[in-house]
């Protein structure tokens, strides 16, 4: 997965950081909204062959796929869905923790999450889906770094 983008910070909280001030810019949930579904555009292509049940993450209304490599290391995730919002979403969380290290993601909580306003204008149904999503790359981080 070298055509990654990710990390575009150098260190989690630097993207959390980023992050929360690129949504500050934005008076409204419609921006934000709008914001997301930009950010989703921006994911890197995502190979047909890779949307498949064994890569599909399942607790997600929407369909997503993602597709982990790496080691304890560096572990990097290519992942996608077939909504607009919920791409945006992935787009955060990669933003955050691909390209990282096992010890990076398991230190880094998802503060962003709160303190952009998401976890209030999600519904439920996306909550859900951004838990699952969060909680893969966790257990992912945690299987490398036990070896």
């Amino acid at each position: 997965m070298s055509d990654s983008p990710f990390p575009l910070e150098p260190t989690p909280d630097a993207a959390q950081a980023a992050i929360r001030d690129e949504f500050s810019f934005f008076n409204d949930w419609s921006e934000r909204y709008q914001y997301l579904i930009d950010l989703g555009r921006k994911l890197p292509p995502f190979p047909e062959e890779w949307k498949t049940e064994e890569h599909r993450l399942l607790g997600c209304q929407s369909m997503v796929w993602i597709v982990p490599s790496g080691d304890a290391s560096r572990l990097d995730f290519a992942a996608v869905s077939d909504s607009a919002i919920v791409s945006g979403l992935i787009y955060l969380a990669l933003r955050v923790y691909s390209g990282r290290s096992a010890a990076e993601i398991m230190a880094a909580s998802p503060d962003y999450i709160a303190d952009i306003g998401l976890a209030k204008h999600l519904s439920p149904t996306r909550s859900n889906g951004l838990a699952s999503l969060l909680a893969f790359i966790r257990e992912q981080a945690e299987s490398a770094a036990s070896g």
